[in-house]
């Protein structure tokens, strides 16, 4: 029988890691299988050091987890990693902060790119505008924001909407003090964004990436 999804399953040598083809990834831990954006890559360094590679871009084959952080703690207590290399691997002590802090850079990176190419605006009435004429897709919100303002802004439009960063950091891409309201216009960009605070969102244990 195999084990539901939410189970820690045995390790199988033969999956420990599989060939990275196809949409969906296998989690080492659940053994779930979930698209790769829903997912935390990580792979070994040099000395066996253990790297998370949230690009999904560096050599090496990859193990892979879902993006929660109870996973990370199982993986970490049990030695996950260790089984699926077949050897020593040395996970850093702060890895979990430094797949936060690298997951809120790549958030702040993107919407830095919209900005650049004129796909997002920040501040409430240039936001409003954009709802109102149907150009946004997304909105990020200050994670230290008004809870209510962000109700009021939507008016009750059906809007995707996430607040995976604080004022001061949202309103350092748009070259302002702080910025509680972005706007994102839809798009591959928006799409990026939604999928990187849900990341964030599983490590951190809140809803749509609302972490300060």
């Amino acid at each position: 029988m195999t084990a539901p999804p939410e189970c820690d399953a045995p390790l199988n040598p033969a999956e420990e890691l599989e060939p990275e083809r196809g949409p969906l990834r296998r989690c080492l831990v659940t053994r779930a299988s979930l698209p790769r954006e829903q997912m935390l890559r990580f792979v070994l360094g040099p000395e066996r050091q253990l790297i998370a590679d949230l690009a999904a871009k560096l050599p090496g084959r990859g193990m892979w987890l879902s993006a929660e952080a109870d996973v990370l703690e199982r993986a970490l207590k049990r030695g996950a990693f260790a089984k699926a290399a077949r050897g020593p691997v040395y996970p850093p002590p702060d890895l979990r902060a430094r797949i936060e802090d690298g997951l809120r850079a790549r958030i702040r990176d993107l919407i830095g790119f919209a900005r650049r190419g004129g796909q997002a605006v920040a501040g409430r009435d240039a936001v409003l505008l954009w709802l109102r004429q149907g150009r946004a897709g997304l909105l990020v919100e200050a994670a230290d924001g008004s809870l209510p303002e962000r109700a009021r802004l939507l008016g009750g439009r059906e809007m995707p909407m996430v607040a995976p960063l604080p004022a001061a950091i949202l309103g350092g891409i748009f070259a302002r003090d702080h910025a509680v309201h972005v706007a994102v216009a839809p798009g591959r960009l928006a799409e990026a964004i939604l999928a990187e605070a849900g990341r964030l969102a599983g490590l951190v244990g809140t809803a749509a990436g609302d972490s300060a």
